[in-house]
């Protein structure tokens, strides 16, 4: 019998045991409707791709953000395979980001100039150029296409594209620590992926607070905390040495907090309800939803 017709008539009938067996194996009817063989014949093409050559051309378009959490995975390939990352600039984000720095581009030539002295410094990224072009063995952005929803760890949207793993606790990124600037409380507040439950005003009790993220984060951010200093990195090279030779940083969900965790400082992360795709993987660094515990956790580094 037609399953709608059965799952009315259990409906109707009250018998909710049989009704919700019925609607749940039309759910997964309809989820496995969802896997294109497009996608799995790509996913092996990844794969085939991986496991015949000794060199591999891996491509992003960012957010920038969600290239930096992409690095984990390419380093994990790099212990078998040169791995040359290519960028694509200038693609178009089909979404709306509220008062996001480069507006409806995932990645601009400015961003990617600011990222390519961080990006060099890594030795397990033979190369890191611009796409023109250029074959392509494994499209990291793939992972927007795939059938499953991506609110889960930034990092493993990665690892089920190539089938592989990578420890989420060990560093991802390696930079010399500034030369002048250290020992920083370094904050990063975006204007998106806010807390709502959230509130820093309790900072201006506290001194030695450093804000390496926009002017306009910074002058807004400012209007509660009156104490805190400015400072305009010349790229995100800079800004991995300034957080590398912090005393801890502090941030919501953004591009610099990726950097803070590849780095495995002490960190505290603002954790966003709405869209939670990052947490701290070492036990340096702790997450908060809620402001007794955000003060709390604040408090105990501060004083470390």
């Amino acid at each position: 019998m037609n399953s709608e017709i059965l799952k009315f008539w259990y409906k109707i009938t009250n018998n909710k045991s049989k009704y919700l067996e019925v609607k749940h194996a039309k759910r997964e009817q309809k989820k496995r409707a969802t896997l294109n063989p497009e996608v799995l014949k790509t996913l092996k093409q990844f794969k085939d791709n991986i496991n015949s050559k000794t060199e591999i051309n891996l491509s992003h378009s960012g957010h920038l953000g969600d290239l930096i959490y992409a690095l984990p995975i390419i380093k994990e390939l790099s212990k078998t395979k040169t791995c040359n990352l290519i960028v694509k600039v200038n693609q178009p984000y089909n979404g709306q980001y509220f008062k996001h720095p480069s507006g409806n581009i995932m990645i601009s030539e400015r961003s990617f100039n600011m990222l390519l002295p961080l990006l060099k410094e890594q030795s397990y990224l033979n190369s890191v150029i611009v796409y023109t072009n250029q074959t392509i063995d494994v499209d990291l952005d793939f992972f927007r296409a795939l059938p499953i929803s991506n609110q889960f760890h930034s990092f493993r949207w990665y690892y089920h594209l190539v089938g592989k793993q990578a420890d989420m606790t060990l560093p991802y990124l390696d930079v010399k620590p500034h030369k002048t600037i250290k020992d920083k409380i370094v904050i990063v507040r975006t204007f998106r992926a806010r807390n709502v439950f959230i509130d820093y005003s309790f900072l201006k009790h506290y001194d030695n607070l450093l804000f390496l993220g926009t002017k306009d984060e910074y002058e807004d951010l400012k209007q509660s905390v009156p104490n805190l200093e400015f400072y305009d990195v010349k790229d995100f090279l800079e800004l991995a040495q300034i957080i590398k030779s912090c005393k801890f940083y502090l941030s919501n969900q953004t591009f610099a907090y990726a950097i803070a965790e590849g780095l495995k400082v002490p960190r505290l992360l603002e954790a966003y309800p709405d869209y939670p795709v990052m947490f701290p993987t070492t036990t340096n660094g702790a997450d908060f939803y809620f402001q007794e515990h955000f003060e709390a956790y604040f408090k105990t580094m501060y004083n470390a």
